[in-house]
C-alpha cells in the first residue's frame, strides 16, 4: 500500500499585516484535522506556519488530487477564516479566491504539493515552506539538489544517482509543460528554469525507475485572480538518502540566499533567507522573503518529526549575507532591480497608477 504526502497551504488572516499566522488559526486547522484522523481519512498530520501562511501537512492512503482530501484542506481554511474574521485579522480569507469547494482545491487560491510512493525501509523527507515569494524560487535549489554535482556529491561519488534526474517543467503563463533529463539536457532547462515568473519546476522523478523525488506547488495567486491579491509563498516536498540526495545536500542550497521576487507588496526582489520556523516571521518591509525546512521520517504513513533544519548555526552567515543584501537592495527604493520589472508589476496595484495618469500621456513628435 502506498503513501500520499499532501501539503496544502493558504494565507487565511494574519495579525499586524502580513506578518504571521494567529495561534487561533492553527489550533482550529489542527480541531478540523484530527477528527479527519479519528474518521481514518487521515493517518497523520502536521499544522505549521510560515509567516502569514498556514501550511497543512498530511499523511494518508488515498493518492493524489484525491476529493476528500482536498475538500478536507479547503474547510480547514473556510473555518480558520470564520476565526480570522472574528478577530478582525489582516488578509482574512485572502488565499481563498472562491466561497464553495467544487472538487479539486488546485485553481481555488490555495498551494498544494503532493506525492505518492511505496515507503522504502527508511523514508527521510523535508517539506520547505517558503513566505514572501513566488513557485520560481524553487529553481534553483531544486535545480541544485538534483542537478548540480557542486551542491550534491552523490551527483559523483553514489553510482545509485549517475543516471540522473528528470525534471518536470510548467509554463504557468501558456499552461504547457515539458520534461527535461538531466544531466543529458541541462542547458535547455537552465534555459527556462532561469526565467523563474514563467518557468517552474512542479516535480522531480529519478530517471532509472520514474520514481518521484520532489513535488512543488505552482500555483499563481495573480494569474488565478487576475490581480495582486498576495504572493503565492510555495511549498516543496523533497524525498532524501538512499537513492536521493542526503539530507544535508537537500538543504545546501540554501547556504547561498539567492535573489527572488516577492517581499513587499509582491513587487520587490530581494534574498531568500533560511530560517528557523521560530523566525518565520517576515517583518522588515514585510520580509526579507523566507524558507524554513521541516524534516521528517515516513513510518507506515505515520510522520515522525518534525527536525527544524535550519535551526542551525551553519546558517548564520546565510542569514547575515541575506542581511545585507536586504540593505543593499533596499537603497534601490523604487527602482529597479529592487523593484521588479515591468511585466511582473501588471498583477500588482502600479496599474491602478497607470489608470490614474491616462488622460495626460501624449503622444511625442519627436522621433525615439
Amino acid at each position: 500500500m502506498k503513501t500520499t504526502i499532501s501539503v496544502i497551504k493558504a494565507d487565511v488572516g494574519s495579525i499586524a499585516g502580513h506578518g504571521l499566522t494567529h495561534p487561533a488559526l492553527l489550533s482550529k486547522c489542527e480541531e478540523i484535522l484530527g477528527k479527519a484522523k479519528e474518521e481514518s481519512l487521515l493517518e497523520d498530520f502536521y499544522v505549521t506556519n510560515c509567516g502569514d501562511d498556514t501550511e497543512l501537512i498530511m499523511t494518508h492512503r488515498h493518492g493524489e488530487e484525491n476529493e476528500e482530501i482536498h475538500e478536507l484542506a479547503f474547510t480547514a481554511f473556510t473555518e480558520a477564516t470564520a476565526v480570522a474574521k472574528e478577530l478582525k485579522l489582516y488578509g482574512a480569507g485572502q488565499d481563498l479566491l472562491v466561497d464553495t469547494f467544487s472538487g479539486n482545491i488546485k485553481g481555488m487560491g490555495p498551494g498544494c504539493a503532493e506525492m505518492e510512493f511505496k515507503e522504502r525501509p527508511s523514508d527521510p523527507v523535508v517539506v520547505f515552506c517558503m513566505d514572501k515569494t513566488e513557485p520560481g524560487a524553487f529553481n534553483l535549489p531544486i535545480f541544485r539538489m538534483f542537478a548540480d554535482p557542486f551542491n550534491t556529491a552523490g551527483l559523483v561519488i553514489d553510482p545509485s544517482l549517475h543516471n540522473g534526474f528528470e525534471f518536470e517543467v510548467f509554463d504557468v503563463m501558456e499552461h504547457k509543460k515539458v520534461t527535461l533529463k538531466c544531466p543529458a539536457e541541462m542547458y535547455d532547462l537552465l534555459a527556462l528554469i532561469g526565467t523563474i515568473s514563467r518557468y517552474v519546476i512542479k516535480r522531480v522523478r529519478r530517471i532509472d525507475d520514474n520514481e518521484i523525488a520532489a513535488s512543488i506547488s505552482t500555483e499563481r495567486l495573480n494569474l488565478m485572480a487576475g490581480a495582486y491579491v498576495g504572493k503565492d509563498d510555495p511549498v516543496a516536498i523533497v524525498r532524501s538518502q538512499s537513492g536521493f540526495p542526503a539530507a544535508g545536500e537537500v538543504v545546501e542550497p540554501f547556504a547561498f540566499p539567492h535573489l527572488v521576487g516577492g517581499w513587499m507588496r509582491g513587487s520587490h526582489n530581494g534574498p531568500l533567507m533560511p530560517v528557523a520556523q521560530k523566525n518565520a516571521y517576515p517583518v522588515r518591509f514585510d520580509g526579507p522573503p523566507r524558507v524554513m525546512a521541516l524534516g521528517f521520517q515516513i513510518a507506515d504513513c505515520k510522520l515522525v518529526g518534525p527536525a527544524d533544519m535550519f535551526d542551525d548555526p551553519a546558517y548564520d552567515p546565510a542569514r547575515k549575507q541575506a542581511a545585507e543584501i536586504a540593505d543593499y537592495m533596499r537603497r534601490h527604493g523604487p527602482f529597479e532591480p529592487h523593484r521588479l520589472p515591468a511585466d511582473e508589476m501588471e498583477y500588482t496595484s502600479l496599474p491602478g497608477v497607470m489608470e490614474k495618469l491616462k488622460g495626460r500621456l501624449e503622444d511625442m513628435d519627436e522621433l525615439l
